[in-house]
């Protein structure tokens, strides 16, 4: 069974979209531990809750970017992950950080990649009128919001919706696609071929191939 270890800021609503799939038996993972850089993070006491060991670091203790994540990488590293998880982790990461975990490090980001990349994409998606929005997991590089994309949720903008219905809609579809996106990650069936993401058939299910785009 893979280890994973997951990197939040806030709430860690898609933390807990893992946590359930796991107890679920839909996500053959151990979540070895959650690491948050603020203290207040309401994540952190939702994991400990869930039995998974939890653990603080104070990126404003460190004179830089890169002694804050030696020391993330050194607590991560403590717990031999496969795969490193960003679940509303709100820190850029630095290019050696990146490298160290190249292959195995994901996230989720509120927008169909390669669009809106950065922060306020709901709000940016309505000033466009887009008629598209939606949701990407992918691998990280050292560029920001950009790596190979694993798996895509579409939805459609309404002519009704503000921004905190955008949001919300999508956030549901976040919720279905990384614990997806994780669990083809610790069944062995992700390849990177001249970066991008190659997805193998689920053998279980007759070989289907299942499309990474979901709706």
């Amino acid at each position: 069974m893979k280890n994973i270890v997951i990197l939040i800021s806030g709430r860690g609503s898609n933390m807990e979209a893992l946590i359930a799939a796991r107890d679920a038996g839909d996500l053959p993972v151990n979540i070895a531990a959650v690491i948050s850089n603020r203290l207040d993070a309401k994540g952190l006491e939702t994991a400990a809750k869930a039995g998974i060991a939890t653990h603080y670091i104070d990126h404003k203790a460190f004179a830089g970017r890169e002694a804050f994540d030696a020391a993330l990488a050194e607590c991560i590293d403590g717990f031999a992950p496969d795969l490193v998880v960003l679940a509303g982790f709100m820190r850029i990461l630095s290019e050696g950080f990146v490298r160290h975990y190249e292959g195995r490090l994901m996230n989720i980001h509120p927008s169909l990649l390669p669009s809106f990349p950065g922060l306020h994409t709901h709000r940016r998606a309505l000033e466009e009128g887009v008629r598209i929005h939606g949701c990407t997991v992918h691998f990280v590089t050292p560029t920001l919001d950009h790596g190979p994309v694993i798996v895509q949720a579409a939805v459609p903008v309404l002519d009704s919706d503000d921004e905190d219905a955008l949001s919300a809609r999508i956030l549901r579809q976040e919720h279905l696609i990384y614990p997806q996106a994780v669990r083809w990650f610790a069944e062995g069936r992700l390849s990177l071929d001249g970066g991008r993401v190659r997805i193998a058939a689920d053998l279980s299910d007759g070989g289907a191939f299942i499309s990474p785009v979901l709706r």
